[in-house]
Formats: C-alpha cells, structure tokens, sequence
C-alpha cells in the first residue's frame, strides 16, 4: 500500500471488540476534556458501535467524564426522519445520548428528513460554526461494509469528490437511498480515526484494505489517512482471519 495501514488490534468476539471501542472512547474523551475542556467525536452507525453506545451508558463508563463536556458529531446519515429505524441518530440517542442526558445543544445531528442537498449544506454551516473552516475532531468512529465502503463513501466514485465541501450528499445506488457524509479532508484531518469491524464476511476486505493495491474507488475505506493523527483497527477474530 502507499500509505500507512494503522495500528490493528484483534479481539476474540464483537462484544470485546464493542468493550475496547468503549474504553478508547473514554481515553480519548478524558484526554480532551482535561486538556481542552470539552470533547468532539463523530458517532458511526452499525452493529458494533451500538454496542458500545449501551456500554457507555452503563457503569462504569457513564461515570467515568463529564458527559456535559461531550460534543457529538455524526459521520454520515442516511436520509430519513429522526425517528426512523434507520437513522443512525436514533440509534445513537436511544442508546446512549438519551440515557446519558447530553444536553441537546450539544448534539449535532443531519436532518436526513430535509432534502439532501440542504441538509448537507447547513451541516456544512454547522460544523464550522462549532468547529472553525478547518474542523479537527478529536475522534472519528467508523465501520467498514463488506463492499470497502466507509461512512457514506461508496465504491464506483472517487471518495475525495467535492471533498473541499467536507461535508456532501451522497446517492447509493447499492443502497437505492440518498445520505449525507463527511468528506476524508474532514475525517482525516481528526486527531484518532478508530475502525471498528467485525465477521467473516469482511475477512477478505479487510486484508485488501489493509495490504492491497491502493485503489480508493474500488475501497474507499483506504482513503482513511489521519494527515498528523492516529488510525486505529478494532476487529474481531473472524474479520482479521489469518
């Protein structure tokens, strides 16, 4: 590969792979909020990351920083109401920023319900005004799909497209669906990106992203280069295969 594939860290089952996300979360957290007084992270969707949004809810995590200090972002979207089954937001806050009482003004979700082009744009308008024109977020969360892809970054397109914007609308013909991401300049530019993957039928993947050929339309998950961060792998057993 031309670029540094990441420290990779294997664990036996997915709920020990949910435990390690979990506890780099709170690393990461207590680390910010001591230095910096506050603490931004971009949730990913999924399996894996559901779990550990319940753990964080849960002792000893709840306990463990000041959750009032905590600033949520969201890697992608798709496009749907806040209450649908698909919304990585609703997941995210049964899970975990409900029960934890996150104070809403820090909790910055897409409007998935809005058209996508709007709702990109003023995520856009947001992000900056929370974050500054060059937002660097102490910590990106993202899965892998079986396909390579990552966030809403699908392969068939450059994943660096409209990447000046940092945050884009995104048409999945895979998915048949319209979403809304953040652009690599924004989930590099953060200070730990973590991947958390999980299964065997991300085995094969997983080894192409990790020491293929570099080929980020094919797998847009090797665009994923923290510029001056690090790039963190948390997998289970099955998905690291051999």
């Amino acid at each position: 590969m031309t670029r540094e594939a990441g420290t990779m860290y294997v664990y036996d089952t997915p709920a020990d792979v949910a435990k390690a996300l979990a506890d780099l979360f709170i690393a990461y957290a207590k680390a910010a909020i001591e230095g910096r007084g506050r603490f931004t992270v971009a949730l990913a969707g999924g399996t894996t990351p559901k779990a550990t949004y319940t753990l964080l809810a849960r002792a000893p995590y709840c306990d463990a920083i000041d959750w009032n200090a905590v600033e949520i972002f969201f890697g992608d979207e798709r496009c749907v109401p806040p209450d649908h089954d698909q919304s990585n937001y609703k997941m995210a806050y049964e899970a975990f920023i409900g029960p934890l009482y996150i104070p809403s003004e820090n909790v910055h979700r897409m409007r998935g319900e809005d058209d996508p082009q709007h709702a990109a744009a003023e995520y856009r308008a947001e992000l900056f005004d929370s974050l500054g024109e060059a937002p660097k977020l102490d910590l990106v969360m993202l899965g892998m799909g079986p396909d390579g892809h990552t966030a809403s970054l699908f392969p068939g397109e450059d994943p660096r497209t409209e990447d000046q914007q940092k945050v884009r609308a995104v048409y999945s013909n895979s998915q048949s669906q319209w979403r809304i991401t953040l652009t690599p300049l924004v989930l590099n530019a953060a200070l730990a990106v973590v991947f958390a993957v999980e299964g065997a039928a991300k085995t094969a993947t997983l080894a192409a992203v990790r020491e293929g050929r570099y080929d980020p339309v094919k797998y847009p998950s090797q665009i994923i280069a923290p510029a001056d961060g690090e790039l963190i792998w948390l997998v289970d057993k099955a998905a690291a295969g051999d």
